[in-house]
């Protein structure tokens, strides 16, 4: 398997306090922390990552990232 291509959100301010996503197989996706990327990764599945950005998009944390 190649390497993960890990990205941030369009809307992250670039200052190394967010969060990356990355495809790491067949559904499942990695979340990990940019500040300590040692700290590990995050396992969830296309569908949880699914619900988890539609449940944040429903609340007040979604609007202090938009």
């Amino acid at each position: 398997m190649a390497e993960p291509r890990w990205r941030t959100s369009s809307y992250s301010t670039h200052n190394g306090e967010c969060v990356e996503v990355a495809a790491l197989g067949d559904d499942i996706v990695g979340i990990r922390d940019t500040k300590n990327r040692a700290a590990g990764t995050l396992v969830v599945t296309q569908a949880a990552m699914s619900a988890l950005i539609v449940s944040l998009r429903g609340s007040e944390v979604a609007t202090l990232v938009d």
